[in-house]
């Protein structure tokens, strides 16, 4: 028989004797029995729990030394006693700061303290109708938080199995219960029988320590021998105590395996499992808001997700419906016609700061020129039908693209590239273009924005690249063919328009490049080459007031007023709904210093913080 070395484990041993065990015609059924008494898994687990449990106490640390402070004063009264040396004085007068006393003080009450796990007591009332079957009792002390794992019953066999470990949770942490595993009591009640929302309802309203009776997870091939082939009854016993989260003690499990990398999407969508009737368990849930931004930590399930909202002090997941299956569910809503589609929509105006179509808004701001388009050109676009930009919006309209999830990552600008585009978009009464223009004229070496190109005829007081870039019709329709407009429209038979070759003049100048532009522009803009970061500005609309019954003639004089405002509040909302995803921040304006106040921040923290940004810009 080979010999073990000194460091050889109990486990190793017993897997030794197992293979020597050599059964003859006398003993036949005697070394059967000890050879099926050896092969339990079960007895191989606690065998390895033992060999940690005497790993941990060869491997603790031990003091020197209980009593640091009385060998400290020892010493200093034989220093003070004796004829001092300078070596001597130095240590003496280390001896007698406080900080090494206090240190030392510490150092001694530590030692003296026992910091070894106490387990409770071993239960004595095993039930005996677990003869046949492996059985692991796991005993969690509750810490104000659910369990982490959701249950369902076996269409086959009727059992109550585990079925997720939600990642970061109390089971989670413990690596005692996994997916698959049967529930057999909970607290010495029998669940046989009862519901899963009976379960869980059992599991919620326990108070101070569980005790779960759990049969492992196996294959059904590999439960029925060693049932048939063991004539013991075996039970593992394993405790784990939970204090403040924290694990005490840890039994011998099997390994999680390696975390995949982490996943960071933003939520295009609201959602609250409150309302959603396929998810299994709505308590597990994650509800979050769009633009969220969410940690995947677990896409194990290609149905529900495992997530945790960044910044959330909770560490266990949530589920949520994975991108695939929300995409199901939205197309199917939408070949059922549930899901209305952007051509059903009547769209209300976006911002139009002209108000008068002769004005040419020449963006002259305390002395400053800032050039900016003219924005009424913008309804004679919309009334052209034919022209290439406007068969690719169509085109583009078609089929929306399904609002699910955005795959982000954390993205830190660096001052050796070029700035970010910072892109406006805004409701009726936001007034982009006087905000543009005040930020530009206070600050334009850091500033900038596109001048427009048209093909009106120069006038006496203009200069080429200033007010505008004057091309020829012909040369204007050929940068319209090819997309190099970002918008365009004509006005009084001219044509005007915003080139990406002018935003990217602005951004080779090292200057952060201010775009007021229609929602529609930013499918085009969001590009790693822009890098958009888009702000939202609507105006401060006054909440709808009781107001005392007024005279028919009153009447007239309210009414423009409600209207205006209704259609504010619908421009903002429509704008919110359909394009909200794709908005980094949104501001408020109540009036043009506080408005220009907020931006100035936002693009400050432009440039210092890091921002989430889509992968696919950085990759």
């Amino acid at each position: 028989m080979p010999v073990l070395s000194e460091d050889s484990g109990l486990h190793e041993t017993l897997a030794l004797l197992t293979s020597q065990l050599r059964p003859d015609s006398n003993h036949k059924e005697e070394m059967g029995f000890l050879k099926d008494v050896f092969s339990e898994k079960s007895l191989s687990y606690l065998m390895k729990i033992h060999e940690k449990l005497r790993c941990y106490e060869r491997q603790r640390p031990a003091p020197v030394l209980h009593g640091a402070v009385a060998l400290a004063e020892d010493v200093m009264e034989e220093l003070q006693a004796a004829s001092v040396h300078s070596d001597e004085r130095e240590l003496l007068q280390l001896l007698s700061t406080p900080h090494l006393r206090a240190m030392l003080m510490v150092h001694d009450t530590v030692a003296q303290k026992n910091f070894d796990p106490v387990l409770p007591p071993l239960p004595d009332n095993i039930d005996e109708d677990f003869e046949e079957e492996s059985v692991k009792i796991v005993r969690l002390v509750k810490n104000k938080e659910p369990l982490g794992a959701t249950i369902r019953r076996d269409e086959h066999s009727g059992a109550v199995v585990v079925a997720r470990i939600m990642r970061g949770g109390a089971a989670d942490r413990s690596g005692l219960v996994h997916v698959g595993d049967e529930l057999r009591e909970v607290n010495g009640i029998t669940v046989l029988h009862k519901r899963p929302d009976e379960i869980s309802q059992i599991l919620a309203q326990s108070q101070g320590s569980i005790t779960l009776k759990i049969i492992p997870a196996t294959q059904e091939e590999d439960r029925l021998k060693e049932s048939k082939a063991s004539p013991l009854r075996t039970v593992v016993v394993i405790w784990l105590s939970v204090w403040r989260g924290c694990l005490c003690l840890r039994g011998e499990g099997p390994p999680h395996g390696a975390r995949p990398l982490q996943v960071f999407m933003r939520a295009l969508f609201h959602y609250d499992p409150r309302e959603d009737r396929a998810i299994p368990c709505q308590e597990a849930g994650l509800p979050f808001q769009r633009r969220q931004v969410l940690e995947v930590v677990s896409q194990d399930d290609p149905t529900w997700w495992q997530a945790k909202r960044v910044g959330d002090t909770n560490l266990r997941a949530g589920l949520i419906p994975s991108k695939q299956f929300q995409e199901r569910r939205l197309s199917y809503r939408r070949a059922t016609g549930t899901l209305p589609s952007p051509q059903s929509l009547r769209k209300p105006p976006y911002d139009q700061p002209c108000d008068k179509e002769t004005c040419d808004c020449e963006g002259y701001l305390k002395g400053h020129y800032v050039a900016g388009l003219r924005r009424s050109f913008r309804l004679g676009r919309r009334g052209r039908p034919g022209s290439p930009q406007e068969g690719k919006v169509s085109a583009a309209t078609e089929l929306p693209e399904l609002l699910t999830y955005e795959e982000v990552t954390r993205y830190q600008h660096q001052p050796s590239r070029r700035p970010r585009l910072v892109v406006l978009i805004g409701s009726l009464g936001a007034r982009l273009h006087e905000l543009k223009q005040k930020v530009v004229a206070e600050d334009p070496q850091h500033f900038g924005v596109a001048v427009p190109h048209t093909t009106r005829p120069r006038k006496s007081h203009e200069k080429e690249g200033v007010e505008y870039h004057f091309v020829s019709k012909q040369a204007f329709e050929a940068g319209v063919h090819h997309n190099r407009f970002l918008e365009h429209g004509e006005y009084k038979e001219n044509l005007y328009g915003t080139s990406l070759d002018a935003i990217h003049a602005v951004m080779a100048k090292n200057k952060v490049c201010l775009v007021d532009a229609e929602p529609d522009a930013l499918r085009q803009l969001r590009t790693s080459e822009f890098k958009p970061y888009v702000v939202f500005v609507k105006p401060a609309i006054q909440e709808k007031r009781k107001m005392p019954p007024m005279s028919p003639a009153c009447e007239d004089i309210a009414a423009p007023f409600d209207e205006e405002q209704g259609e504010m509040s619908a421009s903002a909302a429509f704008i919110d709904q359909h394009y909200g995803h794709l908005v980094d921040a949104v501001l408020v304006r109540e009036d043009l210093q506080s408005a220009c106040s907020q931006l100035r921040a936002l693009l400050e923290s432009l440039g210092k913080d890091a921002h989430w940004v889509p992968v696919r810009w950085v990759r």
